[in-house]
Order: structure tokens, then C-alpha cells, then sequence
């Protein structure tokens, strides 16, 4: 099975001399098939000569026309320009082609409109199909590695939403970055449109829909201070925050993620980022939640899926605390039956109250190590799901922990970012203040309040002294 390929410049008379011979062929001889392809007359030449190189081919103008033996698989042979195929009909089937100059000038002519009309149609159904754009900061960390096919396998934003992926970072990251990008492409995802490197501060964060910020500081208390500490995440943010005001959409969605420092770093981009909407910056706390449950399924030798409601409150690369006082069982195989979807309150299963007393609340610093000292996998799950719960909703009565700017919620005090319960719904997300917290835990969100106003308020202090002049402004 032979196939003849015929392309030229749209406004070449002798491609319309082929293609109209072309076209009679193929009417009138039951077994000739072609297909045609018009060149904007700008990029005909390009594109001659990346066919040509491809094939191995020497030919120079338009048209060029080629056969491809569809049964074998191999590459085209070369026929030549309009008098080769004029030959090539002549001899097998003994038909030429009579069009005169004029003709010829005339069907060259509707060729050129009809290609100009093609291409403008092709845009405008690009203009239409607007991918996600989302921002990666610090994205030669291994989190980035694992969240990309999470991202783009379409069961975050869904299964038509196609996303574009920008990777951030420094210069001396580039080869990491490019290696990223060209695994990436290789997979094929459908529904990534695109996935590009940026090393130029300058250019980030543009028309960005989602920001996640992975930048983390090595901590190493016995070579520094916190507050230099502090001063590093707030140099940080007072660089990335402007960026965002400038470049990214008004609407854009800030993800604070990472091993260290998550609860600040939302703080401080609301802080230097005055026009970025506060509701719209977000700390993750998915990894305790999920390390959390882990630990608890191990004892009750149960799938950590059915633990659910376990919350996060507090300082979530900090100080923080593991409530299981609303945390429920699904699927718990025990001496009274139920549905599936039958839920048991946890602390009423485990009858070892010692244990949560001492081996789970004393295990924090285990878990942390856990969180901390993964290599990419837990946190990776922890922002895509925190994404899917954004913009899908979370399941119906589940309770997400999320790190968002207080405004006096649970007695917190207002204007610390404090990871506590919320529920998304609709694009948006909501704080539970229908949940009933008991004295004791009350009294261990104050303390944990008072760790992040401290944090808070060192970071105010070196943002005083960097802008003197300036400050009021920035933490008015």
C-alpha cells in the first residue's frame, strides 16, 4: 500500500498544478490515495529543509512530493517536484495535467487564503485551551520529583484540565532541573501541556495559577541562631512575595510545603505580599496527618486509610500537637459489626489509654524524624491531595488540617498562620469552629499560639531592622 504525500507553499502555482492532478487521480483511480499539506509560505523553507534532513533527501522549492509504503514502515521515497510527478502520472497511468498559467495563479491564491484561514482557526483554538500554570520553587528538592507525575496524571485538577509546570530554582540546580524536565516529556502525560526551567529570578512566578514554595533552610542550631534562621526565610519571602504581586494571577493559590519553617514562610509571603489574598496562602500539615494515622493503624493493626479526623494543630515543621479526640475508625474489624461506612470514635477502641499518653503523644519526635527525613514520597502525596481538596472539595465530614492565617478561631490568637481543622468545599475552604475542644486542649494551643507569636515577632524584628524606614508599611 503506497500513500503519495504532496506539500508545497500554499501560494505556489506548481504545487496547485500537482494537487489538482492529485485530486483527479484520486477520484477516478480506486486504489490512488493522497494527503496533502500546505506551508505558510514563511515557513516553507524551514521546514523543506527539516524534512529533507530527516529523510536524507536533496531538494530545493516547492512542491516536494514523496511516497510512504504504509505496510513496511520504512522512510518515504523521494519523487521529486511537480515535473517528476508529472512524469510519474504520464507513465503509470497515462494521465497528464492541461491547466494553464492563469489556473494555476488562481487555485495558488485560494491555497494561500485557505492556509491563512486554517492557521488563524488553529489559534484561536490554542487561545481557548488555557493550561494551569503552576510554579515549583526550590524544585531541585526531591518532593518535586514525586509530586510531578501526581500533578499531571489528572487526578488532581481532573482528567480534562491540562497544566503547565515551571521548575524554579538556582543556576548551579539547571542540570538537575533539565534532567527533571526531559523525564517528564518522556512520560508522555496527556494532560501536560508543558514543563519548563527557570533559573532567572526575574522571570518567575508569570501569569502563575499555583504557587507551591518547597524552599527549605538547613537547620544546624549548633552553627546558628534561630534568628538568622528567620532572617533566611524571611529574605526568602521578601523576594518571592513582590514577584507574586507583580507577575503571578490576582487569584493565585500559595502552597507553604517543605521540612522547615512552613507555618513562616505563609506568613511572611502574606506579610510582604500585601495584595496577596490571605486566604489564598496555606501551609500543609498532610504528612503529620498521614505519618499520624500510620502509627495509629500499626497499633490497631488495622489499613491506615480507615483512620480518619486525626488533627494537626499548631506549628507544622514546629511544635505542634496530634489530636485524636474527634479521630474515627472505618472498616475496624471488632466485636460489633456495621456498614462500611460505620465510623467508631478511635480513643473507644483503643482501651491501651497509657499507651496514647505515653509511647504516641512521646512518639511526636519520632514522627517528625519520619516527616522530616522522608525522601520525597509522603510530601509529595501531601500537596496533591491538599491541591485536589482545594479545588474538588474534600470528602463530605472528613476534617483536613491546614495551616491558614487565624483570626481568633478557637481562641488562637489573630494573625499567626496555625495549622488547625478545616473543611474544602467549592474552590474555597472553611475552618470547623462547630468542633468542640476540650480544657486540656485548649491550654496546648495557647502554648503552641505563643511559640509562633515569638517566631512572629523576630521575624517583625528583622524585617525592622533590613527596612528601618520602611517597616510600618510592611507589617501594618
Amino acid at each position: 500500500s503506497v500513500l503519495p504525500v504532496f506539500t508545497g507553499k500554499a501560494n505556489c502555482p506548481y504545487y496547485a498544478r500537482a494537487e489538482l492532478l492529485a485530486d483527479y487521480l484520486q477520484a477516478n483511480l480506486p486504489d490512488f490515495r493522497v494527503h496533502k499539506i500546505t506551508q505558510h509560505p514563511d515557513k516553507w523553507e524551514q521546514w523543506l529543509h527539516d524534512i529533507c534532513e530527516v529523510n536524507g533527501w536533496e531538494h530545493r522549492g516547492s512542491p516536494i512530493i514523496w511516497r510512504e509504503l504504509l505496510d513496511r514502515g520504512g522512510k518515504g521515497l523521494l519523487l521529486g517536484g511537480v515535473n517528476d510527478f508529472l512524469e510519474y502520472a504520464q507513465h503509470y497511468y497515462g494521465i497528464t495535467s492541461m491547466m494553464s498559467s492563469e489556473e494555476m495563479l488562481d487555485i495558488a491564491e485560494e491555497n494561500l487564503q485557505a492556509r491563512i484561514e486554517i492557521e488563524k482557526e488553529e489559534e484561536e483554538i490554542k487561545s481557548l485551551i488555557k493550561p494551569l500554570q503552576i510554579w515549583i520553587t526550590s524544585a531541585s528538592a526531591s518532593i518535586c520529583y514525586q509530586l510531578i507525575p501526581l500533578l499531571a496524571n489528572g487526578e488532581v485538577f481532573g482528567m480534562t484540565t491540562e497544566i503547565s509546570i515551571h521548575l524554579l530554582d538556582t543556576d548551579q540546580f539547571k542540570d538537575i532541573l533539565c534532567g527533571i524536565v526531559m523525564e517528564a516529556e518522556d512520560m508522555a502525560f496527556p494532560l501536560l501541556h508543558s514543563i519548563s526551567v527557570h533559573t532567572e529570578i526575574d522571570e518567575a512566578f508569570i501569569q502563575a495559577d499555583i504557587i507551591i514554595v518547597l524552599d527549605d533552610v538547613l537547620l544546624n542550631h549548633e552553627v546558628q541562631s534561630l534568628e538568622n534562621y528567620i532572617r533566611e526565610v524571611s529574605e526568602i519571602c521578601q523576594v518571592y512575595a513582590p514577584l507574586i504581586e507583580k507577575n503571578a494571577k490576582s487569584g493565585v493559590r500559595v502552597i507553604s510545603s517543605g521540612k522547615t519553617f512552613v507555618n513562616l514562610k505563609a506568613m511572611m509571603i502574606m506579610t510582604y505580599g500585601k495584595s496577596i489574598k490571605p486566604e489564598n496562602v496555606i501551609a500543609v500539615a498532610t504528612s503529620w496527618e498521614s505519618a499520624a494515622k500510620a502509627m495509629l493503624a500499626r497499633k490497631l493493626n488495622m489499613n491506615a486509610a480507615g483512620v480518619k479526623d486525626v488533627i494537626v494543630w499548631g506549628n507544622i515543621s514546629g511544635c505542634n500537637y496530634i489530636d485524636l479526640s474527634h479521630a474515627k475508625l472505618y472498616g475496624y474489624d471488632c466485636a460489633i459489626w456495621g456498614p462500611a461506612n460505620f465510623p467508631r470514635p478511635l480513643l473507644n477502641m483503643i482501651y491501651d489509654s497509657e499507651w496514647i499518653h505515653s509511647e504516641f503523644l512521646s512518639a511526636q519526635s519520632s514522627l517528625s524524624s519520619r516527616v522530616c527525613h522522608c525522601v520525597g514520597m509522603l510530601p509529595a502525596h501531601a500537596v496533591a491531595t491538599v491541591l485536589r481538596y482545594w479545588y474538588h472539595g474534600s470528602p463530605p465530614g472528613e476534617i483536613v488540617s491546614v495551616g491558614i492565617l487565624t483570626k481568633g478561631q478557637f481562641c488562637v490568637p489573630e494573625g499567626i498562620v496555625f495549622s488547625m481543622p478545616v473543611r474544602f468545599q467549592n474552590g474555597n475552604w472553611e475552618v470547623m469552629t462547630e468542633l468542640e475542644i476540650n480544657e486540656t486542649t485548649q491550654e496546648v494551643l495557647g502554648c503552641l499560639a505563643h511559640e509562633l507569636i515569638q517566631e512572629k515577632l523576630i521575624a517583625l524584628k528583622e524585617i525592622k531592622e533590613m527596612h528601618p524606614y520602611g517597616a510600618d508599611k510592611i507589617t501594618s
